[in-house]
């Protein structure tokens, strides 16, 4: 079934993408595989699925050494500073940054394990109360230069999660908004490459709306049994 679910969504991203006017190359396609085992995401990776996200720190320092080590793993849930040691160093890129302190903790754990850890912005685009991330222009600024300031981050760009609604206008409007700061960012002088937005129910608008990394769960491996999958 992951095998068939990967082929269809490669095809439809790069049919998203050409009818865009974008190259397919430039959609990075991240497996969500929180509460999945690990037989499960060998599957996918048998596949040929090579880039994994996982939510829980915890999940992620218990999957990553049972899994070749070639999978480039992202880092996609909220992060507590006490669980940033789980993941420095071992994941190509951290998505939710979302505090100086956050950053700063990121920064020293990184500094002593002298790795650079590339690192995203979470920005809270929909205005919704029940996530996480920033919510002005001037916060995410802010925030950006702090991080230009410290020697072991590497700001990549910025996360968002699309707002829990079938209007697409709504959705086409949160993911617009990133993209809009991102270029206002790099108007002033950084230089950011990466939009992290767009999941199973709203990665097309993302991809219209410029992500270079959409993040699907549900499509590639199926419905989640939150009762039964530890």
């Amino acid at each position: 079934m992951i095998q068939e679910n990967l082929a269809r969504l490669r095809a439809e991203i790069e049919d998203i993408c050409l009818k865009s006017g974008r190259n397919p190359d430039s959609v990075k396609l991240v497996g969500v595989s929180k509460m999945f085992p690990v037989a499960v995401l060998q599957e996918a990776y048998d596949a040929g699925l090579r880039v994994f996200g996982e939510n829980k720190p915890q999940e992620f320092r218990d999957k990553h050494p049972q899994l070749p080590m070639d999978i480039e793993w992202h880092l996609i849930g909220h992060l507590q500073s006490n669980k940033v040691k789980y993941v420095v160093g071992k994941a190509e890129l951290i998505h939710s940054v979302d505090s100086v302190a956050l950053a700063n903790e990121i920064n020293k754990v990184a500094s002593r394990s002298d790795v650079i850890q590339k690192v995203l912005i979470e920005v809270n685009t929909s205005g919704e109360y029940t996530k996480m991330g920033l919510h002005t222009f001037q916060e995410v600024k802010e925030l950006a230069q702090n991080i230009a300031g410290m020697s072991s981050l590497d700001l990549r760009g910025l996360m968002t999660i699309g707002p829990n609604t079938a209007d697409e206008d709504a959705i086409r409007m949160a993911f617009a908004g990133l993209r809009g700061m991102s270029e206002k960012l790099n108007n002033q002088g950084f230089r950011l490459t990466e939009l992290s937005m767009g999941m199973t129910q709203d990665f097309e608008i993302a991809i219209r709306e410029g992500a270079t990394i959409i993040r699907i769960g549900t499509a590639l491996f199926g419905a989640r049994n939150y009762k039964s999958i530890k």
